[in-house]
């Protein structure tokens, strides 16, 4: 792997090949450019870590290449400056508009590797804060989980247990019942606590870009790959990656998880290096997976790999004592967010929390109590604020067949275009109203030929 990305921007021609050697073997990844405006469009593709710049360029000066390479930075960077003996006040400028230090004519090349080793080590630091900062925030998460069933005591009984293990961990349980929460709890009572926690969900990316999603690739590897791109799996080492949806993985790409968990390491796309890897894998799906080894599209050596150890996490159904302290919880929550105070739920509420289903478990639950607080006019939250009715309600054991028969067809094209209505038109937020993954729910909108403006 390589030490970092350099930028050099000079217009001497023989500086900027001899430094850009330099670097090279030094194990960094060297663009260079000749004058301002090809440096910004480098910048944009490339997105540099240190970017050595000089100041006196032919189309526009340093300092100002620096304020535009900044405003269209989306990552942290840092700016050395190359500076002659009658440029040096210009350079101390250029460090008070935010350049990392400044280098004169000659070049002493010790100290300029120096001083980009250092420029690196401060991009760590300020990443690690903000991945730290990021995760004391997320660490918050655990808290979620809110429950007082014996059911639910026996999930976090078990997550404890696996969470300092260091094992893989399969999640099962329908869509909604909080697979994500419980794997990032898993991270959070980990050793990799502090290192980052990546997620995928399988169903939602087109199947022709999930593997250089997950493995990344070469420049070069395929058209339009014109630098290297890290992808998930990189980007989560020392960490743990969640992997949502994982029986929508491509048995093609089964096969590479497959020798990522035995051997830790990878290529690639269009890579020759094996790349060494430490990562903790969780993975989660709404499935049974043992159906789908019998119908070919699941490997059975994968699928032992990964249930080595798995946590089932009951429907919000089946632990109806959960709703209430999960319905006060996000009262709660949503009465800060939107600045009101009500005080709880009417008995009507109530009941018509506790005798709907909950298709949508968890997360549907969470979407009515925050429609419900912004709709509500009183200090009780009211059955009509909640908008829950036996009409919406599919009871499909009610269900009966009329003499005259129904169109079956029409009957799916009215529940694609109502799930879609009710999520925005959102195709991963309908999938999971439904119950079918992305991909599943994209090819029938096609079918019927189902767009927003679409007329039945």
């Amino acid at each position: 792997m390589n030490n970092g990305k350099i930028l050099i921007i000079d217009d001497e021609i023989s500086q900027r090949e001899i430094l850009k050697k330099i670097f090279e073997k030094e194990n960094y990844l060297v663009k260079v450019s000749e004058n301002g405006k090809k440096a910004i469009e480098i910048f944009k593709e490339f997105e540099p870590e240190v970017i050595l710049l000089d100041l006196k360029l032919p189309d526009m000066d340093g300092i100002e290449v620096m304020e535009k390479l900044k405003e269209i930075s989306e990552k942290s960077c840092e700016f050395i400056i190359i500076t002659g003996h009658g440029t040096i006040e210009s350079a101390v400028e250029a460090i008070k508009k935010g350049a990392f230090d400044y280098i004169t004519k000659p070049i002493e090349l010790q100290r300029l590797i120096i001083l980009v080793e250092r420029a690196l080590e401060k991009i760590s630091l300020l990443n690690e804060n903000i991945l730290l900062k990021k995760q004391l925030e997320d660490e918050t998460i655990s808290k979620e989980i809110i429950g007082i069933s014996n059911s639910l005591k026996e999930v976090l009984r078990l997550t404890k247990i696996l969470s300092p293990l260091d094992v893989t961990v399969l999640l099962l349980g329908e869509t909604g019942t909080g697979k994500g929460l419980i794997a990032k709890t898993i991270h959070y009572l980990s050793k990799r606590r502090r290192k980052i926690f990546q997620t995928i969900d399988c169903a939602t990316i087109p199947e022709t870009l999930l593997e250089s999603e997950i493995f990344g690739y070469e420049k070069g590897a395929f058209t339009g790959a014109f630098t290297r791109k890290e992808g998930i799996v990189e980007l989560a080492n020392n960490g743990t990656l969640f992997l949502d949806e994982i029986a929508e993985l491509p048995t093609n790409l089964q096969s590479k998880l497959l020798r990522l968990i035995e051997e830790k390491r990878f290529r690639r796309i269009g890579g020759k290096e094996e790349i060494l890897v430490d990562v903790r894998i969780i993975s989660a799906t709404n499935k049974d997976l043992e159906k789908e080894i019998e119908k070919g599209k699941f490997r059975e050596d994968l699928y032992y790999r990964l249930k080595k150890f798995s946590i089932k996490i009951p429907p919000l159904r089946e632990r109806k004592e959960d709703i209430i302290p999960l319905a006060k919880y996000f009262l709660e929550k949503f009465n800060k967010a939107y600045n009101k105070n009500i005080e709880g739920f009417s008995k009507d509420a109530t009941d018509a929390l506790l005798s709907y289903s909950w298709p949508g478990n968890v997360r549907e639950l969470q979407s009515f109590i925050e429609n419900a607080v912004v709709l509500c006019q009183d200090k009780l939250i009211q059955a009509k604020d909640l908008n829950i009715s036996k009409e919406k309600t599919l009871n499909l054991k009610g269900f009966q067949i009329p003499p005259e028969g129904i169109n079956l067809k029409e009957l799916e094209k009215e529940i694609l275009k109502e799930a879609m209505e009710k999520s925005g038109w959102v195709v991963s937020r309908a999938a999971k109203l439904l119950g079918v993954t992305y991909r599943t729910l994209q090819y029938r909108l096609k079918k019927y030929k189902i767009e927003k403006c679409t007329k039945m």
